[in-house]
């Protein structure tokens, strides 16, 4: 089994889109971050969903999360409010990480290697220098290997 046949149509995020957009796309499709793409449809970098919660959550309650517990239910449903206005770009770190990125050829064994050595839960599937054509994400890869899908 090839790359291209593990891969699912993968929602994708641009570097001007708004932070609230990426939060509802990692909750609405169950994923672990999502790969932003240039104009041209081509994977640039990935944004991780801890990213996302960095940008909402406090700096105080990031340094002692023990400060969060003192912070009501209503009251931390407010700090989302904080990301309106943002854009991606201010989530992604100065120095650009480059993104997971496998050739539809690529074998099953080729996608895990890549996931392995980058530490990240997703890959983008793109011909070289190309547009994404779909994304594989370690639950996915898992249950191909394992045989569970």
């Amino acid at each position: 089994m090839r790359a291209r046949d593990l891969a699912v149509p993968f929602p994708t995020i641009s570097r001007t889109d708004p932070v609230l957009e990426a939060a509802r796309l990692l909750a609405a499709n169950n994923l672990p971050g999502l790969i932003v793409v240039d104009d041209a449809g081509r994977p640039v970098t990935v944004l991780g969903g801890t990213q996302v919660l960095r940008l909402v959550i406090p700096g105080y309650c990031r340094e002692d999360p023990a400060l969060a517990r003192m912070i009501d239910e209503p009251s931390a449903d407010v700090f989302l409010r904080g990301a309106e206005g943002r854009t991606v770009a201010d989530l992604l770190p100065q120095e650009r990480v480059e993104p997971p990125v496998v050739e539809p050829q690529a074998t099953v064994l080729e996608v895990a290697a890549v996931m392995a050595q980058k530490r990240i839960p997703l890959v983008a599937v793109a011909d070289r220098g190309g547009p994404m054509i779909g994304g594989i994400t370690l639950d996915a890869l898992l249950d191909r290997m394992l045989g569970t899908a």
